[in-house]
């Protein structure tokens, strides 16, 4: 039942923020944060258990098998708990930014929320389809209305993506469904009841390209990422928070929780191409992003970069490889958060986001310096904090299934590193000027930003001192994961021979 009232909360939340606009302007933020916070402290009772810490299922189509199936294990769990924490940050990003329409906007920030909470916790495919549109609309409307200069054009790459590659998962489960009939008399969109399916051939193959597909393009991976740079520069900077630190690890999730498992054969079978386009997407997007003079669709292509250790870490398809994976998608989702919240701030302030009008800002801005040094020594995976753990754990366990393809995505460690210090040298070292933007508004961060950020960097410090915390919240999972598709590829292994 906890699921139910973490979930209901966030949707009844959204409508009374919707409602209060009418009161008062300022009170939709203060009812989206009170609400986070409350889902936040909720989440925090589920610490502890091994296993399914919580679920329910309640029949709802019977006739064809769909129930209201909702479970959440350790994975789950530390994926929740990233959720409401970054909701809370992103409702920080957009108290001062918001000013039209705030009650629509918190509406649809913590709609979003709640179908990202839905997709992290349902068991029935048929359920998760569902949410997984339930996470897309609203973060449509954050981009269309709320986003700056060519929004429109954003928003709809990024509907139409998304929306087109979830089409093609719906028809995978929709197959996954009728084999189930097939094979067991009953149709059953159940997590547990399909992982029995059996396939194989091209079709297996096709099934799971459906499921690939659609998270490789949330995720993002090459060549599914072009519209993540597009939806990051015309989003407001909450819009960024939450599309960089929780809708890009949706796709991760999928993977590792149905795309593997449900396909167990033909994911072994296109694990070398999967990697592959792992290995590209970290050195290309490297590659581009020194290309760029929007600072946040430079910080959009690093996003897809080091998305790609987590790509490389789940079809290695090991339990450090796995881990590797887990870590980067948390310490990703708090660094990058930062970053865009920075990127953001810069621009509500100046008015611009190209890197050559800026520079020198370090006299001017001291706190907001510190706090950008901070987060991209993070993101370039300096050993203590988040990033270096995750990968370093995805990139040993990788090795041990693919040698060559772990040495050519090592580079990409390399290229953080020149990419990310070059962003400061741009924009806080050097000569000031101001000649191409109104400095009149160029303010430090202001207390209730320093929290918010202090908040993420103790989060990057305690995942980097103290990973095990973490870690061992998903061994369970991942030991349950594992198990049943390494007895299904050990037996094809048999049958081969």
């Amino acid at each position: 039942m906890i699921l139910v009232i973490l979930i209901g909360l966030l949707f009844l939340g959204g409508v009374l923020a919707w409602i209060s606009e009418g009161l008062d302007a300022r009170f939709p933020r203060i009812v989206a944060l009170v609400t986070v916070l409350l889902d936040l402290l909720i989440m925090l009772s589920l610490l502890g258990g091994e296993g399914w810490v919580a679920s329910i299922e309640l029949e709802w189509l019977p006739r064809f098998g769909i129930s209201f199936f909702l479970a959440a294990d350790g994975l789950s769990v530390l994926l929740l708990i990233l959720t409401a924490f970054l909701g809370a940050i992103a409702i920080g990003a957009a108290w001062d930014e918001i000013t039209e329409r705030t009650g629509f906007f918190y509406f649809n920030l913590l709609w979003t929320l709640a179908g990202v909470l839905g997709v992290f916790t349902a068991l029935d495919l048929f359920l998760f389809f569902f949410f997984w549109e339930v996470m897309l609309i609203p973060m449509y409307f954050i981009i269309a209305i709320w986003g700056h200069e060519n929004k429109n054009y954003a928003a709809m790459k990024f509907f139409i993506f998304t929306q087109v590659t979830g089409m093609l998962m719906l028809v995978a489960i929709l197959m996954l469904a009728y084999f189930h009939y097939e094979q067991f008399g009953t149709y059953s969109f159940n997590y547990h009841d399909l992982l029995n399916v059996r396939t194989s051939g091209q079709l297996e193959i096709w099934m799971m390209l459906g499921f690939f597909i659609a998270f490789a393009t949330k995720l993002p991976s090459v060549p599914f990422h072009s519209w993540l740079p597009d939806a990051h520069s015309q989003a407001p900077t909450a819009g960024s928070v939450i599309l960089a630190g929780i809708l890009l690890k949706t796709g991760a999730y999928g993977l590792i929780r149905f795309a593997v498992p449900l396909f167990p054969a033909a994911s072994m079978e296109f694990a070398p191409i999967a990697m592959t386009l792992a290995a590209i997407s970290i050195l290309y997007c490297a590659k581009v992003a020194f290309a760029q003079n929007d600072i946040k669709r430079l910080i959009a292509y690093t996003s897809v970069s080091h998305m790609g250790f987590v790509t490389l870490g789940i079809y290695a398809w090991n339990e450090q490889a796995l881990q590797g994976a887990i870590m980067t998608m948390l310490a990703h989702g708090l660094s990058a958060a930062a970053l865009f919240m920075l990127a953001g701030g810069l621009q509500h302030r100046i008015h611009t986001r190209n890197m050559p009008d800026m520079g020198g800002f370090w006299a001017k801005v001291p706190r907001m310096a510190v706090v950008a040094l901070f987060f991209s020594v993070a993101a370039l995976g300096m050993p203590g904090l988040g990033n270096f753990i995750g990968e370093f754990l995805a990139l040993i366990g990788a090795f041990q299934a693919n040698i060559w393809l772990t040495v050519i995505s090592a580079f990409g460690l390399i290229f953080a590193s020149v990419y990310s210090l070059w962003v400061i040298q741009k924009v806080f070292q050097g000569e000031y000027r101001n000649e191409d933007f109104d400095d009149s508004h160029l303010s430090d961060l202001s207390r209730r930003e320093m929290v918010y950020f202090i908040a993420m960097m103790i989060g990057l410090l305690w995942m980097g001192m103290y990973p095990q915390s973490f870690l061992a919240l998903s061994a369970t999972s991942l030991t349950e994961i594992m198990g049943g598709t390494q007895q299904v590829v050990l037996s094809l292994v048999e049958g081969s021979l």
